[in-house]
């Protein structure tokens, strides 16, 4: 009887294990529960943020997905120390087992599942533990839950037959989930530590490792006042101690210190070129265009998205693109390295730069003259019927008045409660501020805020050094540098001027100083106004018609053209915005981006031939295989004679005309051009300038045109955007580790005489600091 007992328990013993084995054999054969295919083991599904680095190999953010902010970590740049906790805490026989460790199992089984013991440990290693991340997703249903352990042990030893222990600590640790959108080990290291994973000390490794056991009890942010995290911390070091990894001196001195954070939450509308990333990755995810897409009204923008598409490689990228199994490239999953021509340093320049002036100088000043009008940030010619107009379109645009219309409230309740006081913050160039106002009242307020564009390339590769889309993307994150289009004022001239070089003329050839009617196709009459009123009269030079801005020798050479050669021109110089035909369109009625008129100036500088901005110069697979490499587009646009006759008068403005104050007020010494604007009624301020070897252009003014300064003072170019050129020019090149150096020429041809050989010298322009800006478009035509 005992001789047949004891069989049947050891034939009952064997059936156990024979069904074990039976069931592993199924499972890896994929005859039961879910095993992925092969190749996935090989090449694990994953989702990893791309990453955008400047030209100096920095990283300055990333394209991260669904709010995680995961990005790809080498073994080789994990610190020690981290290696080390974890598998002191986690697997502590990681290099001796193959997925499954049988004695922490069986150790598991008996005193945790049947002793209930809580101390016990767990029997999952770092490789179950990082196929459960990979493969196993939570489920409700009873027999998958049953299924889950078996599965991750077989997709656990497969894991170890395809990789090294190194490459599962470090895919391990890019795959958990440390909270506050710090997905892997290097953003978790940055928004706890402020450092990279190769920085941590074993301090700060314990606290992360702490968290793989449950992120959300032992965070030291989640729970600053619990004494749970520095718990489990401690807990780490005796593991570390166990392992021989840290003695019990130093486990006792460790455990005594507090722990140290140093928190950075990642928000992708802060850092260094928000604008810049955010453009980048607009373009980059970008679905070609389909006329059906847009409205009929809308086809400029048709013909805009689809010119891109055609022309500029990264617009479209990502579905453009295939990646080795047949499916478009994703920014925010793919783990991609996008190299950027950004120069951080140049970067921070530009923003301080537009903070200084704005901040310091035109906002008070804007803001005395809304006050001195009783808060309203509108020109006193604007109706009140245009007022409530815009107000009216703001509220029906804001989160607020969505919100109430998602509840059943109807108009006339919603704007009872746009006039009710209430307390709320409001942005300043000094952080935000508490204040009660109406909500009314703070659309009117922001309305009031100046608004900015500063953007900075090499004129002769392209490369974008320094993008400033905004005052400050959080709050405003409509663009200048790519999206917004204002009117160009004069600073479009020289598009005409250039356009008079190429037809046969010098910059010393003669023109009568009147004002005069010009009789338009449509038998009606044009006549342009001024703000320069001296030697009305006179014979002045072309020269000096661009130094002194000046609209009637400008609409004298406009008269000399055609209105479609302009415009032709106007397109080859960059302008991708509608452009109506008239003689007004000389002195600044298109509209342009930033982007646009800086590119438009590279032809000044790089001998007639213009170059689109260069943002990105390669892009890099996750295993670190160029994908793409992308090289300058050029277009030419001028012949060399007439690019040079041009470059001459465009240093002539800064010697002696509009631009004069980059000198005296700045102080800049190296070779200069540029071109100063101003549109109607001071609605938007521009300046574009260069050296020999870069091109930044700017512009400000209100987000509405009728916000605007009253008076030239300081609603010109000179006085609004061209004080951010001097002082981005100042720091960049009081940086000598840029490179740039004052002493360096334009390049001008061999004998260069820019009056084509008339013995004739250009006149001398006495310093005017006043601009006979003003796209005249107000001047009513007359019979």
């Amino acid at each position: 009887m005992k001789e047949k007992i004891k069989l049947g328990l050891w034939l009952a013993f064997a059936l156990a294990w024979l069904g074990i084995f039976g069931g592993i054999f199924a499972i890896s054969m994929g005859w039961i529960g879910y095993l992925p295919p092969i190749e996935q083991l090989q090449n694990p599904i994953d989702k990893y943020a791309s990453q955008i680095l400047a030209s100096n190999g920095e990283v300055i953010g990333t394209f991260a997905h669904s709010g995680t902010n995961r990005t790809l970590v080498d073994y080789k740049d994990l610190s020690p120390e981290l290696v080390k906790a974890l598998i002191a805490t986690e697997d502590v026989r990681f290099e001796e087992h193959s997925g499954i460790d049988f004695r922490s199992l069986a150790r598991a089984i008996f005193k945790t599942g049947i002793l209930q013991q809580k101390s016990a440990g767990g029997g999952s290693t770092i490789s179950q533990q990082l196929a459960k991340m990979l493969y196993s997703p939570p489920s409700s249903n009873f027999f998958t839950r049953m299924m889950k352990k078996p599965v991750e042990w077989v997709i656990a030893a497969k894991l170890e037959r395809y990789y090294t222990k190194s490459e599962i600590l470090a895919m391990y640790l890019n795959q958990f989930d440390f909270l506050y959108n710090a997905v892997g080990i290097r953003s978790a290291a940055f928004t706890y530590f402020g450092k990279t994973p190769a920085e941590l000390n074993v301090q700060e490794a314990a606290v992360l490792v702490g968290m793989c056991k449950n992120p959300t009890i032992y965070n030291p942010v989640l729970r600053p006042n619990s004494p749970l995290p520095l718990e489990r911390r401690n807990t780490v070091f005796q593991q570390m101690q166990k392992a021989g990894y840290l003695t019990s001196a130093e486990v006792d001195s460790l455990s005594r210190l507090p722990i140290q954070i140093s928190f950075h939450r990642v928000d992708h509308k802060q850092g260094i070129a928000p604008y810049f990333r955010e453009h980048l990755r607009k373009i980059m995810m970008a679905d070609k265009p389909e006329r059906s897409d847009y409205a009929s009204w809308q086809y400029d923008r048709y013909r805009d998205d689809s010119i891109q598409w055609e022309k500029n490689p990264l617009f479209g990228w990502c579905n453009k693109n295939r990646k080795k199994d047949g499916s478009p490239y994703n920014i925010y999953t793919d783990g991609l390295k996008i190299y950027t021509t950004i120069s951080p340093e140049m970067q921070r320049y530009a923003e301080e730069a537009m903070r200084e002036h704005l901040a310091d100088n035109l906002q008070p000043a804007l803001t005395r003259e809304r006050l001195a009008r009783g808060g309203d940030p509108f020109s006193t010619s604007l109706t009140q019927q245009q007022r409530d107009d815009i107000l009216r379109r703001a509220m029906k645009q804001s989160d607020r008045w969505k919100l109430n219309k998602e509840d059943g409230l109807s108009d006339e309740e919603i704007l009872a409660q746009f006039r009710r006081k209430t307390k709320m913050q409001v942005w300043s160039w000094n952080g935000l501020r508490d204040t009660v106002m109406t909500p009314i009242d703070s659309i009117r307020y922001m309305k009031g805020i100046l608004r900015s564009g500063f953007m900075a390339m090499n004129p002769h590769n392209g490369h974008v050094l320094a993008y400033v889309g905004g005052i400050n993307f959080g709050q405003f994150q409509y663009d200048m540098i790519s999206d917004g289009r204002r009117q160009t004022g004069s600073i479009i001239k020289p598009y005409l001027y250039s356009l008079t070089m190429a037809n046969g003329y010098s910059p010393c050839d003669q023109v009568l100083h009147v004002q005069k009617s010009y009789k338009l196709e449509n038998g009606q009459y044009w006549t342009p106004r001024n703000t320069n009123h001296r030697r009305v009269g006179e014979m002045v030079s072309i020269q000096w018609g661009l130094q002194n801005s000046d609209n009637w020798v400008t609409a004298e050479l406009m008269s000399r053209t055609s209105t479609k050669e302009f415009k032709r021109l106007l397109e080859s110089f960059g302008l991708r915005g509608p452009i109506e035909e008239a003689m007004a369109m000389s002195l600044g009625t298109p509209e342009a981006t930033v982007g646009e008129m800086v590119s438009g100036y590279t032809t000044f500088v790089n001998d007639g031939v213009r170059v689109d901005p260069l943002m990105v110069t390669q892009i890099e697979d996750m295993n670190g295989n160029i994908v793409a490499t992308f090289a300058p587009q050029t277009t030419e646009v001028l012949d060399l004679d007439a690019a040079s006759k041009m470059l001459y008068m465009l240093q002539s403005v800064v010697a002696g005309g509009t631009a004069s104050r980059l000198r005296y007020a700045f102080g800049l010494d190296m070779p200069l051009g540029g071109k100063t604007g101003t549109t109607q009624n001071n609605s938007d301020a521009w300046f574009v300038g260069f050296t020999p070897d870069l091109v930044a252009g700017c512009w400000v003014g209100g987000e509405e045109r009728s916000v605007r300064f009253n008076a030239m003072n300081f609603g010109q170019g000179a006085a609004a955007a061209l004080p951010i050129f001097g002082r981005f020019l100042k720091k960049v090149y009081s940086d000598k580790s840029l490179g740039y150096l004052t002493g360096i020429p334009f390049r001008m041809p061999q004998g260069f005489s820019p009056c084509g050989g008339n013995t004739q010298e250009a006149e001398a322009v006495e310093v005017f600091e006043g601009e006979g800006e003003g796209t005249g478009s107000e001047t009513p035509p007359i019979e």
